[in-house]
């Protein structure tokens, strides 16, 4: 009995281990991303953190220009940044627009770029890169807004 318990525990003990290795492991990454988007956004961090862009998806063959807002620059002054990402979950464009929250923690990258891990009400995912050093990416409170153009 002792023996079989103290393997549950160490099993267990394992299996959090593994998770905590690698945490930001979510649904985007088992598979291939079914598309692409870049962005270019601009943002005025004054104390308030206004920040406002626009992005192109490539889906299915197709650029489709969408604008975004609720995405913060972390704690630049006025800066433009760009940032890059696969798209995931994603069957029909219509499903791309909505409002995004964070599926995890913020992952730094091999550089100094910094990464997140988003999702909509539809379901579609985004894994967004900032393609600059040194640039925290960061959800507004209520997360980021997609309208396509």
């Amino acid at each position: 009995m002792r023996h079989s318990l103290r393997t549950g525990i160490l099993l267990i003990t394992a299996i959090i281990m593994a998770l905590a290795a690698f945490p930001n492991q979510g649904v985007a990454q088992s598979k291939a991303p079914v598309g692409q988007v870049t962005i270019e956004m601009t943002g005025l961090a004054a104390g308030i953190g206004i920040s406002w862009g626009s992005g192109t998806l490539w889906f299915k063959g197709k650029k489709i220009p969408f604008r975004i807002e609720g995405l913060s620059l972390g704690d630049v002054g006025y800066a433009t940044v760009g940032a890059t990402g696969g798209v995931y979950n994603l069957k029909e464009v219509r499903d791309f627009s909505g409002t995004y929250a964070a599926v995890g923690a913020g992952v730094a990258v091999a550089g100094g770029m910094a990464g997140m891990t988003m999702k909509n009400e539809n379901g579609v995912v985004i894994d967004l890169y900032a393609t600059q050093q040194g640039v925290k990416l960061n959800l507004g409170p209520q997360g980021l807004t997609i309208k396509m153009r």
